[in-house]
């Protein structure tokens, strides 16, 4: 990602929909999986840091890493500072630290052998029965400009990803596409900008006309959080995700 996109991601990942929703997302398919003690947390790949302190304020010890140094600047912003510079290929924890990791769109900057080493890693960093969950971009198909623009290299299938955390000695407790509601708006969008209109990253704020999607969307994918939670997959959406647990 470019430094510009950094400044956008700092300022919407509180409020911006789909930040929001998705982590909506997240906490309803790991509830059952966490105890309701304070757990010891990796974000591995974390970006401006919001996700930090939303774990944190749930009462849990949040460690994270990120390889740029503009959002390292973003955590340290926001006045949290359990964060290091460090690459998911070679995390500068010891072995078994950790009950929980959580990766969100960060594998998909590696190359496929490099974000295998990482699943590796992030296996090794956690505890004995330690849960991993990890979402990234789906379909190689769907790639646009906005790939291009924050250096995505590889968009993955739910079948694709499974196998990578299976070899990295990871059961797979759940796994499916999210995002299937808004599917058909982000594929004509993504469909345009194969054709020179609304190119560049979709990572900015709605213009102030367009405020009003926002609740709209959250709503969309909340229904979409309902399905996920009761464990039932969803068949195709912009997302997959994948919910791993070490033996």
């Amino acid at each position: 990602m470019r430094a510009a996109d950094y400044e956008y991601l700092y300022s919407i990942e509180e409020s911006y929909w789909w930040f929001v929703a998705m982590r909506r997302i997240t906490d309803t398919i790991i509830a059952s999986e966490l105890p309701s003690r304070s757990l010891v947390v990796l974000d591995a790949g974390c970006g401006t840091g919001y996700n930090i302190h939303h774990f944190e304020s749930v009462g849990h010890s949040v460690f994270a890493f990120d390889i740029a140094a503009e959002a390292i600047a973003g955590v340290r912003k926001r006045g949290l500072q359990k964060v290091c510079r460090a690459s998911a290929t070679d995390i500068p924890y010891a072995t078994a630290t950790f009950d929980v990791a959580f990766s969100f769109e960060v594998m998909d900057e590696l190359s496929l052998d490099n974000a295998q080493k990482a699943f590796r890693e992030i296996h090794r960093v956690l505890k004995s029965g330690g849960i991993f969950f990890v979402r990234l971009p789906a379909f190689e198909w769907m790639r646009s400009t906005h790939d291009d623009d924050i250096q995505t290299m590889h968009r993955y299938t739910a079948g694709e990803l499974r196998d990578m955390l299976k070899r990295a000695g990871f059961e797979i407790r759940f796994s499916s596409y999210a995002n299937l509601l808004l599917f058909p708006v982000v594929l004509l969008k993504r469909s345009l900008k194969k054709i020179g209109i609304g190119r560049g990253t979709d990572t900015k704020p709605l213009p102030r006309g367009l405020q009003w999607i926002d609740p709209v969307f959250r709503a969309a994918l909340g229904a979409e959080a309902k399905v996920l939670g009761a464990r039932r997959s969803l068949p195709f959406g912009l997302s997959v995700i994948c919910l791993g647990r070490k033996p």
